[in-house]
């Protein structure tokens, strides 16, 4: 995968940010009111706790949204379990967006906030620009994010 090279790019990056960077996630905004879709190869339901947990190959997509990841465990909402609140995915995890992509070691998709956590080891392409951090919350109705810990940048001359 492109991970190490974007990793070394972000690490020589000559722009560096001490705690914070804004910036925007995904060509167009997200449709949080879209279903939620999920593929995996293995699901596992717990009817005591009403938990789910799908294993492998996991893709989840809401509208022109997609996350990937090893696996991921499902809430749902009290006393509903029609509605999924929100979805925690780790191992490998990918959000892609319109034309942006971010890897993390994991994410907590808020549903009923439209909101979206990545954490470890966060790294974030934009075209041929790269940040990185420790954390990013995407805020999918907006298309705004927030990048903390750490924050690196290589922004290319003429990108987007």
């Amino acid at each position: 995968m492109l991970r190490p090279l974007l990793i070394a790019l972000a690490l020589a990056a000559p722009v560096a940010f001490p705690a914070l960077a804004q910036t925007t996630f995904g060509g167009m905004r997200a449709d949080v009111s879209a279903p939620v879709e999920v593929a995996a190869d293995n699901l596992t339901v717990n009817q005591t706790d009403g938990s789910a947990l799908f294993k492998g190959n996991v893709v989840i997509g809401q509208g022109e949204m997609r996350l990937s990841a090893d696996e991921v465990s499902v809430q749902y909402a009290t006393g509903n379990q029609q509605r999924i609140s929100a979805l925690t995915a780790t191992g490998n995890v990918t959000l892609v967006s319109g034309p942006d992509a971010a890897e993390a070691q994991q994410a907590v998709y808020d549903v009923e906030a439209g909101t979206v956590l990545l954490t470890g080891d966060v790294l974030l392409s934009q075209g041929q620009n790269v940040l990185s951090g420790d954390r990013m919350t995407v805020d999918l109705a907006t298309g705004a994010a927030q990048v903390q810990g750490r924050v690196r940048s290589v922004l290319q001359p003429g990108g987007n």
